[in-house]
């Protein structure tokens, strides 16, 4: 299954990005293969539309599941039609590496 998780950077040790939309990175994560990718979000400075232009970004990857601080309103029934399940993780200080070290387990 891969799970997409919004950070702050391009590293293990990059920081949980609490914006979903405006995030500085993707990190695609493969719990099958243990494969990861990390993609700059083109959506972060958008005047407008950040949120449905992420899931579309993330939703081209075969994403199931996001992790982030926390998701727009117009977010939700978008994921909802796609089938995308939503985790919200309120700990900005939680490292990329320690939310793979989660899923792992």
């Amino acid at each position: 299954m891969k799970v997409a998780i919004t950070s702050t950077g391009n590293s293990m040790d990059s920081k949980l990005d609490q914006r979903f939309g405006r995030c500085s990175h993707f990190m695609i994560y493969d719990t099958e293969t243990k494969g990861m990718e990390f993609i700059p979000n083109p959506n972060k400075d958008a005047q407008e539309g950040a949120g449905p232009a992420s899931v579309q970004l993330v939703a081209s990857r075969n994403v199931q599941k996001i992790i982030s601080g926390e998701f727009g309103i117009k977010i939700k029934s978008l994921l909802d039609r796609l089938k995308i399940q939503m985790i919200v993780l309120k700990e900005p200080e939680k490292k990329i590496e320690d939310i793979i070290n989660m899923l792992n387990h």
